[in-house]
């Protein structure tokens, strides 16, 4: 990871603590960006796979959706 995607990474991660977005969301986003391997089934939830799947476009439009 160069030094944009990191700082990048991190402003998107504290944005979302920030905003109070469920951490499953956030755990997902970060998984996807990092291209990490999806959970194992049983521990995936529609949070964790949406952001999942943004995270994986580096997209933060969606995130405001899981705010608590």
């Amino acid at each position: 990871m160069n030094a944009q995607d990191l700082q990048t990474y991190h402003a998107h991660v504290d944005a979302m603590e920030k905003a109070g977005v469920d951490a499953e969301y956030i755990q997902g986003w970060q998984g996807g960006f990092l291209i990490n391997p999806i959970r194992e089934e049983q521990r995936v939830n529609d949070a964790y796979s949406a952001g999942y799947d943004d995270g994986t476009e580096r997209n933060m439009d969606n995130y405001k959706k899981f705010a608590k």
